[in-house]
């Protein structure tokens, strides 16, 4: 599909097997991430009797590669002009994942009239400012390694090491990040230029400041590995949410990964079907 500047954004599509599927959901990826990440909740939950769709935003996978529009609101209408493609005047639920759940965030600010909800997965809350008030130290801090030319087998055993836990289906969706050439070597499809601007975006959005306009219902689900300095930040910024948000509910993954709708896919899954059933996207 194109979006509001030309720009093209692959989909992956799920069909609900129900022929009155009960949701309409859209699912953003992280930074430096891709669709294919999402395949095992995104099967999951279209055998629930949803119907899912999973974005590679510019920049990433095999969506187009312009040089501008990583803003957090620009990608934000690029997920707007999607769901508006795909389902027209029809309300959806955007799931995003960290970057992806600051995107879901802002898209609730700003074009809350195409939203039943959105679901902020161990995201959402990011306000990197707080944590690196220059933006030099930040971009020192989390700028990615340089993994071009590395062997696809050797990173494909470094992550498999790393997430011993995740399935080949979770590893795989990892794996998508990369392009993978013909001499066996891999090219993360997101440079780190463009990278760069996606990280400067980040570190200027605070999404605490947009909790008075939301209005649709948040449902954070937040992963903790250990009760260290970073996750009790996190309970104070999601208690400060609830705090502010009409309406909102936090279901944490412990212990779990960043990214835990591919460690966890079906029990994610789960947790947005029962939401969905409860009527809390009512």
């Amino acid at each position: 599909m194109t979006v509001r500047d030309g720009t093209r954004l692959r989909t992956v599509e799920w069909s609900s097997p129900s022929d009155s599927p009960g949701a309409r959901i859209v699912l953003v990826h992280g930074l430096a991430s891709n669709a294919r990440l999402w395949d095992g909740a995104a099967r999951e939950l279209a055998r629930r009797g949803h119907a899912v769709t999973a974005i590679d935003l510019r920049g990433h996978g095999l969506s187009d590669k312009p040089d501008a529009g990583y803003s957090v609101h620009e990608v934000a209408d690029d997920v707007r002009d999607a769901i508006v493609a795909l389902h027209g005047s029809a309300r959806v639920i955007a799931i995003g994942q960290s970057w992806g759940g600051n995107l879901v965030v802002e898209l609730a600010a700003r074009h809350a009239g195409h939203l039943r909800g959105v679901v902020a997965v161990d995201g959402g809350t990011i306000d990197l400012a707080r944590a690196f008030p220059d933006w030099d130290e930040c971009r020192r801090t989390l700028s990615p390694p340089n993994l071009e030319g590395m062997s696809y087998d050797r990173l494909r055993s470094y992550i498999r090491a790393a997430h011993p836990d995740w399935s080949d289906e979770g590893i795989d969706g990892q794996m998508a990040n990369m392009e993978h050439r013909a001499d066996g070597t891999i090219k993360p499809w997101l440079t780190l230029e463009r990278h760069l601007l996606i990280l400067r975006g980040l570190w200027e959005h605070s999404p605490s400041a947009l909790w008075p306009r939301i209005e649709v219902p948040v449902l954070f689900t937040p992963a903790a590995k250990s009760d260290d300095d970073h996750v009790r930040a996190k309970r104070r910024q999601l208690g400060d949410a609830l705090a502010t948000l009409p309406r909102a509910r936090v279901e944490w993954f412990e212990p779990a990964d960043h990214d835990l709708h591919a460690q966890f896919p079906d029990r994610f899954a789960s947790v947005v079907d029962d939401a969905i059933a409860t009527g809390f996207f009512a």
